[in-house]
């Protein structure tokens, strides 16, 4: 099973992420990406590919570009499944909680981001805030495999904040966990 998994964003502009409490957003989603990375390649079931190999990988020279080289990479590749990581951001501060984003409610993405959901609050106890639909987002619209966005925390919210920035592994092991059930595999 071929999983190809997107650390959302570029280390720096063009198409950088959020910022909250002195922390990037493209750092923490290329930390838990490589972690998850090295679980489902420990598992001879999986083949993986990751969008950002180093925490220096730069894609594209604009928004527009930096996305299109992850989904054709994807797609080149013949991917079974991508999942791309991100951290949400809200001028709310007290907003916390992981929510994955799917193209449709019908796609195999669906179970997929709910299992990897159930995998992260497992982990560390981050509200589960359900799976949504977005088809306007690029990287769900042009994958021709099923995709899920997953919005691991809030980097706006403090206690969202410090655990993607002290549990990596955790966030890495809920969300593999999640996957490995979603496989009938664990």
């Amino acid at each position: 099973m071929k999983i190809f998994i997107d650390q959302g964003h570029n280390p720096q502009n063009p198409n950088a992420g959020a910022e909250g409490f002195g922390l990037k957003e493209q750092d923490l989603n290329y930390e838990i990406g490589i972690r998850l990375g090295t679980l489902l390649a420990g598992n001879d079931f999986f083949e993986v590919k990751l969008s950002r190999p180093t925490p220096t990988t730069q894609l594209g020279n604009s928004n527009a570009s930096s996305l299109a080289a992850r989904v054709n990479a994807a797609n080149l590749w013949g991917a079974d499944y991508f999942i791309s990581l991100h951290c949400n951001a809200s001028v709310d501060a007290s907003v916390s909680g992981s929510e994955a984003y799917v193209y449709s409610l019908q796609s195999r993405a669906v179970p997929l981001g709910e299992e990897m959901l159930n995998g992260i609050s497992e982990a560390v106890g981050l509200a589960d805030r359900g799976v949504r639909t977005n088809p306007s987002l690029y990287v769900l619209r042009r994958t021709t495999m099923p995709a899920v966005l997953m919005e691991m925390g809030y980097i706006t919210n403090s206690r969202d904040a410090h655990l993607l920035a002290t549990e990596p592994d955790a966030f890495a092991r809920g969300m593999y966990n999640g996957i490995l059930r979603f496989f009938g595999l664990g």
